[in-house]
């Protein structure tokens, strides 16, 4: 449970703010609908995301220590939807609250740029994360308004949440499992496929796109063989990669997919019955609405 309650510092991450609008709102939606209040951090900025810790990793480390910082002050654990910000903030924070003199120098870098110090006290959690851990499996159920009638979904983790498990607290590893419990909880099916714990391949789009149009559209290919007739995702990013460009990776690979992808909060507020407006539907590139039909969920 976090440390006060079941309010935390929302931080969606840039993507979601600008074109992954579709994963904060149902976010924020489905939050609402579970009584998990997420409270906005507007002066937080954006966690560099690991080329900023790469070019200058001391101004990373004090970039999230003054987003640390933020929700400290407001006396609550962070949750965040992006599976990148959970991986920067998490690492930063493992470096943080194990090294003492570490701590002591980014405080300072904090102090003379008016922050008050990092005291080490908060923790990082995804969404996910909360709403098995925190709220608990049988509360989500309760909200089940449209059960999926064994719609058979294929959970796609993102590798920025998984590794290493030790960092993560044993959440991440080789057999996740959130997104499974999750999805069995609204009356899904979770299909098996070897790539659902692997990388989507976001971070060769610009350098070898071809590279990454064969690692997105495969994994969507591999897990529609095995039957699945929805993708969903926790990470924003993987949403991109898997949704936005799946026409692309069509293409390329020249077979057709016709696999629709979505995220979890997407998934979870169909489920609840929440109005497809509202959870953003009219931003997926791959239309869901047959799907459901299909299986009874309108």
């Amino acid at each position: 449970m976090s440390k006060n309650g079941l309010n935390y510092a929302y931080y969606p991450g840039c993507a979601a703010k600008q074109i992954q609008k579709e994963a904060d709102w149902s976010a924020r939606a489905i939050s609402e609908k579970m009584g998990i209040k997420l409270h906005d951090m507007p002066k937080a900025t954006c966690c560099g995301a690991g080329n900023l810790q790469e070019h200058d990793p001391a101004a990373g480390l004090a970039v999230c220590a003054r987003i640390f910082s933020q929700a400290e002050e407001m006396g609550m654990d962070i949750c965040t939807i992006c599976n990148t910000c959970l991986q920067t903030f998490t690492f930063a924070n493992e470096r943080l609250k194990n090294e003492p003199e570490l701590l002591e120098k980014i405080n300072e870098v904090l102090a003379k740029a008016g922050v008050r110090p990092y005291m080490g006290t908060i923790d990082v959690k995804h969404l996910i994360w909360v709403m098995v851990d925190d709220l608990g499996v049988e509360e989500v159920k309760k909200h089940v308004q449209k059960p999926l009638n064994g719609l058979k979904v294929a959970p796609f983790y993102g590798c920025h949440a998984l590794r290493p498990h030790e960092v993560f607290n044993g959440r991440g590893g080789q057999a996740p499992q959130y997104l499974d419990t999750i999805i069995g909880a609204l009356g899904g099916e979770s299909v098996d496929y070897n790539g659902k714990d692997k990388c989507c391949g976001f971070h060769t789009m610009l350098v070898q796109e071809d590279t990454f149009l064969k690692m997105s559209g495969g994994h969507s290919l591999e897990a529609k063989r095995e039957g699945a007739e929805i993708m969903v995702s926790p990470c924003t990013l993987c949403d991109m990669a898997l949704g936005a460009y799946q026409a692309r990776s069509e293409k390329f690979l020249g077979q057709k997919i016709e696999l629709p992808e979505m995220s979890i909060s997407q998934l979870v507020g169909t489920a609840f019955g929440l109005d497809h407006k509202k959870l953003g539907f009219n931003r997926l590139h791959q239309n869901p609405e047959n799907v459901f039909k299909s299986r009874g969920v309108a």
